[in-house]
Parts: structure tokens; C-alpha cells; sequence
């Protein structure tokens, strides 16, 4: 039942907080159907322990500055996120964080530009993108908002951004549905993707932070794949070959250019996502699969010095990760 619309910061707060939850509770159904762009079984747990960084983050944040406190979050998720898809949401956070500078207070058309804008960003930083993914899942839930009236005509009322918001998650959970027609690897499995499953879940946790509701339990009811029956896919799935490698670097426009297209030649789910400006530069998130972690190590050092160095199985059973600190000391760690 709706109370009050309250879409300030603290609302903003209790959406992540809510996101993390949700994730949390859904990981294990989310990486039982994570086949794309590689069957690794770790979506769910990728999202959740990034949107955890976001949220953590903001806790005590005390700012009112609605686009502050998301800009926050999202660099926060940016230098801690996990995989492709925690990367592609620490991308959305930050984008979305960027119209809504200097303001205290989310309305239907801060709410469509900002999802614009994030739907631009993330589609821009992959080398490949392909439709079918979460990718879609923000594109629709993009235009949904964009066309709604209140967007159009500038209505800041709170039906405005109830009307919206109830219009974006429509979208989002048609497009959720859709991307089993649109990946062949989807179609032959005969499920959703996992990546755009797990963003509806944070779209929901807005909504029901912005009106004061509740989240939707029946959501996800019907999605192919996602019936807590339903066996975990990614295990049948032939083993992947090759390691995940990621990093942040500080390195100039045309380095981080010269280094995108090397990276696109030595392997495949390249992202290269700016984080914040450093001099004359700028601090970028990489994330690549390649064969050899090595050759893709030897690259990155060739321009610069990457941080947060990770090296991780692609692989569904072990997700052993590899992080490499001071030279090439290595510290094995393993995630969640």
C-alpha cells in the first residue's frame, strides 16, 4: 500500500539498501540461470556484493543532493564491482547519477533523463553489446519513462513520478520476458537472461522507495527458468575456457582509447567505463575475458598501473579469483 512519496535522498538510501536485499535473497536463483555472456553461475552474487559497495557507501552519507549521493554510490560499486554484470550496474549508477546534480528531490522528468542517460552510458562502454541482455532491460525501461507525459510535459507532480515509475517497471519486466527470443543461447535454454532479471529487481526497489510501497513478491512469478524448482542451467552448460580479468587504471583519453581496441583484439566482454577525472585523466573500471591473463596483464602495465588487479576462472565451478597486488604478488581469494 502507498504512504507517502518521498523520493529524496533518504529515499535514494532505502533503495539501494532494498536493492541489496533483493538481490541478496534472489542470488542463487539468478546465477542458477546465468548463462550469457558465459555460463560461470555468478550474476546474482556479481550484482549483489556490487549494489552491497553502492549502498554501504551512501549509509552515512549526509548530503541532500540527490545526484551527489548516487554519484557516491556508483563509484563506490565502479571500483569494488564484480563481473560483467556488476560492472554494467555500477555503469548505470553512475550515469544516472549525472542529471541529477543539484537536485534534492526525483521527479518523472529528472527520472527520464537520468535513465536515459545511464541507457546511453552502458551501451556505449561495451566494446559488443549485444541486445537481449540487461542492456535491454534499461533501454525499454528508458523509453518508457521518456514517452510517459509527465516526462514530456516536465510534470514534477508526485503522480507524475508514481505514473512513471509504474510505466518504467512495465517496460522492464516486457523486456525481462523478451530476452529469451532474443539470445539464441536464451531460446535453446529456455530462459530469461539472469542479468536482466537481477536489474528489474532494482528498478523495483526504486519504485517502491520513491511511492513508499512495498516490493512486488509476485514479480518474477512465470519467468521461464526462475521457478525455485527449476534446476540450475549454468551446470549443464559446457566448461568455459579462459579468466576475467579487471582492473581500474588511471590513463588519458587516448590511451584509454588505444588500450579498448588492443583489449577487443585479445579477447571479448570488454568494458572501459571512466570512473572520476585524475589530472589529466581519468580514473577508468576494465573489465575483459581473454585466454591469457598474462598477455592481458603485460597490456594493461604497458600504459599505466592497474589496481584492484583481478583474475578470475571462468569457469561455474570454483569461481576461484586471483588478486594481484604490489607487482606480481599474487593473494588468492575466493568470492561469496
Amino acid at each position: 500500500m502507498q504512504t507517502k512519496i518521498t523520493a529524496n535522498a533518504q529515499a535514494l538510501k532505502r533503495w539501494l539498501s532494498n536493492a541489496e536485499v533483493s538481490l541478496g535473497n534472489h542470488s542463487d536463483r539468478l546465477n542458477a540461470i546465468n548463462i550469457f555472456p558465459v555460463a560461470d553461475g555468478d550474476t546474482g552474487t556479481n550484482l549483489y556484493l556490487t549494489l552491497r559497495s553502492a549502498s554501504r557507501a551512501i549509509a552515512d552519507a549526509e548530503t541532500t543532493d540527490i545526484g551527489e549521493l548516487l554519484g557516491i554510490a556508483g563509484r563506490a560499486a565502479m571500483e569494488d564491482a564484480k563481473g560483467n554484470s556488476g560492472t554494467l550496474l555500477s555503469v548505470f549508477l553512475t550515469a544516472m547519477a549525472e542529471p541529477l546534480q543539484g537536485s534534492t528531490r526525483l521527479s518523472a522528468p529528472l527520472l527520464a533523463t537520468a535513465l536515459n542517460r545511464a541507457q546511453l552510458r552502458s551501451w556505449s562502454v561495451l566494446s559488443d553489446p549485444v541486445p537481449g541482455t540487461m542492456l535491454s532491460v534499461l533501454e525499454e525501461a528508458a523509453r518508457a519513462a521518456m514517452d510517459e507525459p509527465a516526462a514530456q510535459t516536465g510534470d514534477d507532480s508526485n503522480a507524475g513520478l508514481a505514473a512513471t515509475l509504474r510505466a518504467v517497471m512495465d517496460a522492464g519486466l516486457a523486456a525481462v520476458v523478451h530476452t529469451e527470443l532474443q539470445l539464441d543461447a536464451l531460446t535453446q535454454a529456455k530462459v530469461v537472461d539472469a542479468g536482466g532479471v537481477g536489474f528489474l529487481l532494482v528498478l523495483d526497489a526504486l519504485r517502491a522507495a520513491a511511492l513508499g510501497e512495498e516490493l512486488q513478491e509476485e514479480l518474477l512469478d512465470g519467468l521461464h527458468g526462475y521457478d525455485v524448482q527449476a534446476p540450475h542451467i549454468h551446470s549443464t552448460m559446457p566448461r568455459m575456457e579462459g579468466v576475467e580479468v579487471m582492473c581500474t587504471i588511471n590513463l588519458s583519453p587516448l590511451d584509454a582509447a588505444t588500450l579498448r581496441l588492443q583489449l577487443d583484439e585479445l579477447g571479448d566482454s570488454v568494458i572501459m567505463s571512466a570512473v572520476n577525472a585524475v589530472g589529466d585523466g581519468y580514473r577508468w573500471r576494465v573489465h575483459v575475458h581473454t585466454p591469457d591473463a598474462g598477455s592481458a596483464i603485460d597490456l594493461l602495465r604497458t600504459v599505466g598501473e592497474p589496481m584492484n588487479l583481478t583474475i578470475t576462472e571462468l569457469s561455474a565451478d570454483g569461481h576461484e579469483t586471483n588478486e594481484i597486488v604490489e607487482g606480481s604478488e599474487i593473494h588468492e581469494a575466493h568470492e561469496v
